[in-house]
């Protein structure tokens, strides 16, 4: 019978997907101390699981482009909040309000993006969602 037991449980850990185990805290990513405010163009759009991204070029104090990944909620979380696929677009300029990561990367998490159009929608932050 233990046999039998150990067989399932290596059967069933075979088939877990460890990419849930890699899913991230806020806190452990990014410094909710560290606001920013960012204005770019829009370069690259994933809409994956478990988190939504999007790149933008933005143009930095010393007038060199750069290029920033801003962390969005889940496309479900988006969804919620009014985003479509095509709600930002390669080429769109925008503005984003979010938290930068503490590893120094050009990442941060998204709080709050606001399109040309001044239309302004809620990112779907995590901190948010550990906050309330």
């Amino acid at each position: 019978m233990k046999k039998i037991s150990v067989c399932c449980t290596l059967f069933l850990l075979a088939f877990f997907p460890l990419s849930v185990l890699s899913h991230h805290s806020f806190i452990s990513q990014f410094d909710p101390a560290k606001e920013v405010v960012m204005n770019g163009t829009v370069a690259r759009v994933r809409w994956t699981n478990p988190h939504a991204f999007f790149d933008v070029t933005v143009v930095n104090e010393s007038g060199v482009e750069e290029l920033w990944a801003f962390e969005l909620g889940s496309p479900n979380t988006l969804i919620r909040y009014g985003w479509f696929r095509d709600t930002i677009k390669v080429g769109d300029e925008v503005s984003v309000d979010g938290y930068l990561a503490r590893s120094g990367a050009n990442l941060a998490n998204a709080k709050i993006v606001t399109l040309a159009d001044g239309t302004v929608i809620q990112a779907g932050s995590s901190y948010l969602e550990q906050t309330r």
